[in-house]
Parts: C-alpha cells; sequence; structure tokens
C-alpha cells in the first residue's frame, strides 16, 4: 500500500491511497473460496460448485464488499502510521477500483491543531468574593413574591409588566399566516416573546379594543420566505390583568414547607439556600473567567467542522429552550445555526485547550470527588438522599459528574499556578451579571 500527505490548508489533509490489485485479488479469493463451500446453486450440490462458476455469480458483489472493507481498514491503518487524528469522517473520492487497477482513492478530512500550553503563571485570573447581606435576602423574597403571584382583571390600559389575554390572526399578502393565529393567548407586555413592535403596538391598549399591527418578519427569519416580509396582525384584547403579589406571612412560607418558625425560619432557610447557590455560582465564574484567561493567551487554528457542528447544537438548544418556554421559536424569527458560529468558536478553542490542560495535568475524578459533587448537588432537593441514589443508580449519570469532576480539577490545576486576586462582587451581579450590566447602562 502507497500512502502520501498534502496539506490542503492549516488543519486541511489531503491523503491518497494506493492499494495494489494483488491485495485486493487476494482477498476476493479467500471470500470466494469460503463462500463456495457454503453456497447454493442450482445444479450443484451444496459446497461442490466449481470456484469458476461462484465467480460468475458473486464474483462483482464480492469484489465490492472487498474493496469497501479494504478502504475502510487502508485508511485507518494509514492515519495510525501517520499519527493523523481526524475531526470528523472524511470525504472519499475514488480514482480507480476497476479490476485490475487494485484500488486508488483520496481523502480528505481535518485534523486536531497542536496545542502547546503558555506556563500558566503567566495567567491572570480574577477570583469573586461575594457576601450575602440582608438587602440580598429582602431581594430574593421580592423575587419569589413575583413567582407567585397572581393575576388580576383591571379596567385600565395595559402597561409593561401586565398580561393581556389577546384573539389575533396574521396575514401575509392578503392571505393567512400559517401558524399567525391563536386564541386566548396570554401575553406578559415586556417578555419580548413576540416579533418586533407586537407588543409595544398593545401597550395602552384595554378590554374589548382591537388593534391592527402593520409590522415586518426580522431579516435574516428561520422561514427564508417571510425574511423582511410586512405582516398584518388584527388583535382583539379580551383582558388585561395586573400582577397581584402576595403578602410574606406564616400563611406563605407554608408553600415553601416551612410549618415551624413562620418568617423569621423561612429567612434563614432562604439565606442557607443563597450561599450553596452563591458558593455555586462562584465556582463556576472563576473557572469561566480561568478559561477566558487562557482562551486569550492561546492563537489556534480551529477546524471547521467542529465549528460547524457546536453551531448545530447552540442552535439547537437554544430552540429547544425557546419552545420549553412556551415560545414558537419560528414564530419570533430563530436565528440559523450559522449566527452561532462565534460562540461556538470560542466553545472548540476552550475545548481543545481544557482538553490539553486535562492531558498535561494528569487529573482524574476519584470517587470522592464524584460522591461530593453528587451531594452537593442533591442538597437543593426536598429528598437528598433519593437524589444521590437516582443519581448513582445509571453509570451514564455518573459519566457526566465524573467529565465535571475532571474539568474542575484541570482548572484548579490551571489557577493553582496563575496569578490569583480577589474581587468583590454583589449576589445580584454574581447571578444575573448580563442582567444587572444592562441596567446599570440603561439611561434613567
Amino acid at each position: 500500500m502507497q500512502v502520501s500527505i498534502e496539506n490542503s490548508g492549516a488543519l486541511e489533509r489531503r491523503m491518497m491511497v494506493q492499494v495494489p490489485e494483488e491485495q485486493i485479488g487476494s482477498q476476493i479469493r479467500q471470500k470466494l473460496g469460503e463462500l463456495a463451500r457454503s453456497v447454493r446453486i442450482d445444479g450443484f450440490r451444496p459446497g461442490r460448485a466449481p470456484l469458476a462458476v461462484v465467480q460468475r455469480q458473486f464474483g462483482e458483489r464480492v469484489r465490492g464488499e472487498v474493496l469497501s472493507d479494504t478502504l475502510r481498514q487502508s485508511f485507518s491503518d494509514a492515519l495510525q502510521s501517520h499519527q493523523l487524528r481526524p475531526v470528523a469522517d472524511p470525504v472519499f473520492n475514488p480514482v480507480a477500483a476497476d479490476e485490475g487497477q487494485g484500488l486508488s482513492y483520496t481523502a480528505t478530512f481535518e485534523v486536531y491543531p497542536e496545542v502547546a500550553l503558555k506556563p500558566p503563571a503567566e495567567l491572570s485570573v480574577k477570583r469573586p468574593v461575594c457576601d450575602i447581606g440582608d438587602a440580598d435576602i429582602d431581594n430574593m423574597l421580592e423575587v419569589l413574591r413575583k413567582q407567585h403571584a397572581s393575576w388580576v382583571a383591571v379596567s385600565r390600559a395595559g402597561q409593561q409588566g401586565d398580561q393581556l389575554l389577546v384573539d389575533f390572526a396574521g396575514t401575509v399578502d392578503g392571505e393567512p399566516l400559517e401558524r399567525g393565529s391563536a386564541t386566548d393567548h396570554e401575553l406578559e407586555l415586556g417578555n419580548a416573546n413576540m416579533i418586533d413592535g407586537f407588543e409595544a403596538g398593545l401597550t395602552g391598549a384595554t378590554a374589548g379594543e382591537v388593534r391592527t399591527l402593520d409590522l415586518h418578519f426580522p431579516d435574516p427569519y428561520s422561514r427564508a420566505d417571510l425574511s423582511g416580509k410586512p405582516v398584518q396582525f388584527v388583535v382583539t384584547v379580551k383582558e388585561v390583568r395586573e400582577r397581584q403579589l402576595p403578602t410574606i406571612d406564616d400563611e406563605f412560607v407554608t408553600r415553601f414547607g416551612v410549618t415551624e418558625g413562620g418568617v423569621e425560619a423561612f429567612r434563614k432557610e432562604v439565606h442557607e439556600n443563597m450561599q450553596r447557590e452563591r458558593d455555586r455560582a462562584v465556582t463556576r465564574r472563576f473557572n469561566r473567567q480561568a478559561m477566558e484567561a487562557l482562551s486569550a493567551a492561546h492563537e489556534l487554528e480551529l477546524p471547521k467542522a467542529l465549528i460547524t457542528a457546536e453551531s448545530g447544537r447552540l442552535h439547537e438548544e437554544s430552540r429547544r429552550n425557546l419552545s420549553m418556554r412556551g415560545v414558537d421559536p419560528d414564530r419570533v424569527g430563530h436565528p440559523g445555526p450559522e449566527l452561532f458560529a462565534p460562540q461556538a468558536q470560542e466553545r472548540v478553542k476552550r475545548g481543545l485547550l481544557m482538553a490539553e490542560v486535562i492531558r498535561t495535568s494528569g487529573v482524574q475524578a476519584t470517587p470522592a470527588k464524584v460522591r461530593a459533587m453528587v451531594e452537593s448537588m442533591a442538597a437543593s432537593y426536598e429528598q437528598p438522599e433519593a437524589f444521590v441514589r437516582w443519581y448513582y443508580s445509571e453509570p451514564g449519570r455518573l459519566q457526566e459528574v465524573e467529565a465535571m469532576c475532571i474539568e474542575e480539577e484541570a482548572v484548579n490545576w490551571l489557577v493553582a499556578q496563575a496569578n490569583v486576586s480577589d474581587e468583590s462582587v454583589s449576589f445580584d451581579d454574581l447571578m444575573n451579571p448580563g442582567q444587572t450590566r444592562a441596567q446599570e447602562q440603561s439611561p434613567e
């Protein structure tokens, strides 16, 4: 077998393989011989048909099977002998495979980049430090009140934060819009769950009012035929509802399983939960900032195949998250996979760097570490022991935790050598960093 390899790009390889006819013919003869001992052919007893007859009847099929097996095996052998690691399945282009010519083909594929880690001591990482005070607990109680609020019909005009009960029907070019109508739809003003202009067009509406909204679909849009096109919605407002918050009293706290100690006991329990959430969030942010510093310190060529695959995963994950919130991704103009490419590039880069950190550090997930992480995850559940048993009942679940432990240990190895300094952050900024920054930057 002859193998030659060309670098057709920074990470793309073009492998040319030639397998001689002698090797192909030998395997064909062996398979035909095995077939002749078992095949049934009219006019001959089982296993007694001459090899020439077997070859005439089955030779083409056998040659196809041998060529297919030879292609896979020769490619695998060539990768191993040249120490190449493809990131995805190659594209095969047969050159010659006819009888007497052997097998010649080219395989085009990308390989993983070589990753040379810089000394971790050159990294600077901020460690978040967060103290939880009474004001933070008060804010959390307010969040819980909003989560358990009820909606009450009011006679005034709708405003931000209200819920409208509406019927609507959309048309494009005078024709009904597919999946563009609904009855008794509950729309919260300010949630931005509809296309631009829909909620703004209903602000100030009153019960019984009918409004016609002339809008445009986003461009690009998930349905190419609707991208940027004008659409008209006729909306009937059936009710305007106002959020009514419950009072925090002994009756309220019983909803959370607090039957003794009243509001003070509830505040203590909320504080403990916030501390657990704080500790997990601190670890997540610290690890993320360590990976950001690691990524910024390295320049890597990234395989296109990995970026394409990761963009697809992010796209599907985004659609799934919208659907779980009751939002139709197509109706709100969900973007295509290509718009997730920048995020995918960073994820791929960090994944490659983390793999090298794990390889270099040699860290492992010890059973004690895995157990501690599972128990930490179980602490926020009403029956933590049952949660732990559930996790240990399925090996696949533990593999996920083991991977998390290995990554955490790898980050610990990294930051143990890095230049680390403390950074004071509020609980709100720690838990909702994007939201807090947006509020700080918004005009008064």
